[in-house]
């Protein structure tokens, strides 16, 4: 159920205040019952025996007042007995200001309920005005009291209305939440820790990078995980080892007959040159193909990951494409350093101006840094564009309306990009024709 205070759900309220980490949300998990009971135990305390005792020590502060009140009403004369002997008893400090007339005070603000328990005794006791100032002295209250011929003034020592234990009892509370907070977060730190290591360690696996295995630490089940990924990652490890044999080994044995038909039809001497010639470029055209097929099997996951200069990277790959004729106008800044694997790149850019001059006259390319962590590179053509319904299906292995095309240059493409932890967006481009945009991870 959603609740809309102006437009906005209370899931999203939610989202917003709520820690977005396992830290935060777990150690919220730990400290909201221990809160919660807490502020329980408080309110017991506050409400029943804290509220009683601030009554009784408030009705025994209130009685000794009335009693010196009532002595010097029975004995004005003896003022400075009475005075003398409520300081021994009562440790009050006392004088009587003549011909004085009791102010009006604000109400005090003291902390708990003793305030208003020891203004509700002295109206009981004393039947008469009298006001309470709290703060006169720092271990004082002073209760002043209306006489007939002037203002009784009395300080009563605080110690009288309070006992240590509501203290004691706030700062064990308080003590305790954070002992107990400081002991939730290191033992969830050490719990997270695994987990965001396992995180980093497979999202640098999955961009090429091979990080190594992995100490497992923290609980049971982390540590499970840890040793789960340890073994995927010797597994994939093994298998992209025998696949790269396999692969050399189907490239040598389809490339070997190939090479001997090119020295048979060379040594031929009745075949006519035009025969010949075509003969050639099929030979030629099944070894490209060869060539092409194992790049997109191969995956160029054999390369390991390395801080580049993506600038010259770029740069070497447009002048490689003019020289097949292309027309490729660079914007490039002079320096972009991201950690990626060279060649793989290299061949999915090539792919991606090949793609271009095949359907365009112009090709721009450029590269950006966007934020701290993000790098754009930007391919745009004045070719004829591709409608958005058939955009997505360019990228599908063998999809291809190109004479000659394979079908398989974006598909190598993108899967090389997405191995570095990127995409690929195809977009209009303000050229006239199609734009795309190469997002990388710094």
């Amino acid at each position: 159920m959603k609740f809309r205070p102006g437009g906005i759900s209370l899931d999203y309220l939610f989202r917003k205040i709520l820690p977005r980490g396992l830290f935060g949300r777990s150690l919220l998990t730990v400290l909201i019952p221990l809160v919660l009971l807490q502020a329980v135990a408080l309110d017991i305390f506050y409400g029943s025996h804290l509220h009683e005792l601030s009554r009784r020590l408030a009705e025994a502060v209130a009685g000794e007042v009335a009693f010196e009140v009532d002595a010097i009403d029975r004995a004005p004369a003896s003022r400075a007995l009475v005075f003398q002997e409520a300081n021994k008893h009562f440790d009050f400090r006392s004088e009587f200001l003549r011909n004085q007339v009791l102010r009006h005070l604000p109400p005090a603000d003291a902390p708990g309920p003793v305030d208003q328990d020891l203004a509700g005794s002295l109206a009981t006791h004393l039947h008469r005005p009298f006001n309470v100032a709290w703060y006169t002295a720092p271990d004082y209250i002073r209760v002043n009291v209306q006489m007939v011929d002037g203002v009784l003034s009395m300080e009563v020592p605080r110690k009288h209305l309070y006992v240590g234990t509501l203290y004691t009892f706030v700062v064990w509370l308080i003590g305790a939440a954070l002992v107990l907070s400081g002991i939730s977060a290191l033992f969830l730190r050490t719990q997270v820790r695994g987990i965001r290591r396992l995180a980093v360690a497979a999202e640098a696996f999955g961009m090429g990078r091979d990080p190594g295995p992995i100490r497992p630490e923290g609980a049971v089940e982390v540590r499970r995980a840890a040793t789960a990924f340890n073994r995927m990652q010797e597994r994939l490890r093994r298998f992209l080892a025998q696949r790269t044999t396999m692969l050399a080994g189907v490239s040598h044995d389809l490339r070997t007959p190939l090479t001997r038909l090119r020295l048979t039809l060379a040594m031929l001497p009745d075949i006519p040159p035009s025969d010949l010639a075509e003969m050639t470029n099929d030979i030629e055209e099944m070894e490209k193909l060869i060539g092409i097929y194992l790049a997109f099997a191969r995956g160029e996951g054999n390369e390991g990951a390395q801080p580049s200069d993506l600038a010259i990277l770029l740069d070497e790959v447009a002048s490689a494409a003019r020289r097949t004729g292309a027309q490729i106008t660079c914007n490039i800044p002079a320096s972009l350093f991201v950690t990626l694997r060279p060649e793989a790149m290299r061949r999915a850019i090539a792919n991606l101006l090949d793609n271009a001059r095949r359907h365009a006259t112009n090709v721009m390319l450029s590269a950006l840094q966007v934020g701290e962590r993000n790098v754009h590179i930007v391919i745009d053509d004045d070719g004829p564009g591709i409608p958005l319904s058939q955009r997505e299906t360019l990228f599908r292995p063998f999809e291809t309306s190109s004479p000659g095309g394979t079908g398989l240059g974006l598909a190598i493409a993108r899967d090389i990009i997405g191995a570095h932890g990127g995409k690929i967006i195809l977009a209009d481009s303000p050229m006239g024709g199609l734009r795309a945009i190469i997002e990388l991870p710094a």
